[in-house]
């Protein structure tokens, strides 16, 4: 049963939702043998399904896989290492937002420069950032940009309102991703077999539907756009199943309250004014070309790594198996160190750390007692 209802109509409507994605669960069962799988693609879902207790629901019924969706979870080891060195300069405020300070690098934490002293700072905006600049003119002023297509339009805004009001002594340390790079890897390699994917409401908002089209016109993958309620969530796996039973791959918008066929433009125009595609590493995964937006040359002036150099040891290997947990290989227990060497309150790796994290979710709503 769902855990969580907000009202007596929604939870009689979530109910029979639930009813009826078992019986279509059971009849992909019957007709192919097995039980469908589905990605979401986002740590947002991923959180959201194991709260609202859809995915406890569809145990044994569906398949739910996390994807690589959470920005903290894909952040490789060598940037999280360079962004915690970054710390060690003297006259800087390193800003970043909440999830990112008790990520362990090789050789410590954000929070643990905190406490040794270093001015390291969370901050609910990027742009919350630029007036921490202004009001320290004689401070360099460092934001950690990390982020999907959702976060990348703020990032602009902080850089517009930066130049704008021309703070000189403000800069972003860059390594963000994009989810369609991401996707085309995981249908490249094939490493998991998917019936299909539940695709990120706030990504599609930004980007539109239509920005997804290639997941059914050229890899025959059905995918529906969905919300972050229990609602929603159970809407869309429908859909998915109904696809899959008819073998019918298209990309369906299921959020449409919000999700337009191309998404919000003047994002996108930030996006592009001032940053570029760029090779991104993604942890557990390596470098995936144009997977990542950096500064354009023109803008190098706000960009920490031309004006900061850093240095880095090799970073330190870990038995962690965050890198296959996001590409969908494993779930979290199968992990030796979840739950055990690695807790909420002892992270070993950023899916236990982060909001959106896959082992943070089972941690906190999937694990048996």
């Amino acid at each position: 049963m769902l855990d969580v209802m907000d009202s007596p109509t929604r939870s009689t409507l979530s109910q029979t939702l639930l009813q009826e994605v078992q019986m279509l669960a059971n009849q992909f069962q019957q007709t192919f043998g097995r039980m469908p799988s589905f990605m979401e693609v986002c740590g947002s879902h991923t959180m959201a399904l194991a709260r609202t207790g859809v995915k406890k629901a569809l145990e044994g019924y569906v398949r739910l896989i996390s994807g690589p969706g959470c920005p903290v979870c894909v952040t490789d080891q060598v940037t999280i290492d360079a962004m915690i060195s970054l710390t060690d300069g003297s006259d800087r405020i390193i800003c970043t937002f909440g999830d990112m300070m008790r990520v362990p690098g090789s050789y410590g934490t954000l929070m643990q420069a905190k406490t040794e002293g270093k001015d390291v700072r969370v901050v609910y905006s990027p742009v919350d950032a630029v007036r921490i600049a202004e009001q320290h003119p004689h401070q360099e002023v460092i934001f950690l940009g990390i982020g999907f297509e959702t976060t990348i339009p703020i990032l602009a805004a902080a850089i517009k309102e930066a130049e704008e009001k021309q703070v000189h002594n403000f800069s972003m340390w860059m390594s963000t991703k994009l989810v369609e790079p991401i996707l085309r890897q995981l249908l490249h390699e094939r490493e998991v077999s998917l019936d299909g994917f539940l695709l990120p409401g706030h990504v599609s908002m930004v980007m539109g539907r239509a920005h997804f089209e290639f997941l059914a016109t050229e890899y025959n993958m059905p995918a529906v756009i969905s919300g972050f309620e229990a609602l929603h969530m159970l809407s869309a796996i429908r859909h998915l199943l109904m696809l899959a039973l008819k073998q019918h791959a298209i990309v369906l918008n299921d959020y449409k309250s919000v999700v337009t066929e191309q998404g919000s433009v003047q994002a996108k125009y930030w996006m592009n004014h001032y940053f570029t595609l760029c090779d991104e590493a993604w942890r557990g995964i390596g470098v995936i070309s144009q997977s990542g937006m950096d500064f354009k040359k023109e803008y190098d002036r706000f960009n920490a790594k031309v004006k900061f150099s850093v240095l880095t040891r090799e970073p330190r290997r870990t038995k962690c198996r965050c890198g296959e947990v996001i590409r969908g290989l494993i779930d979290p227990p199968q992990c030796a160190l979840f739950g055990k060497a690695c807790t909420p309150l002892q992270p070993i790796g950023p899916c236990m750390v982060s909001s959106e994290g896959s082992c943070a979710a089972y941690y906190q709503y999937m694990r048996e007692e």
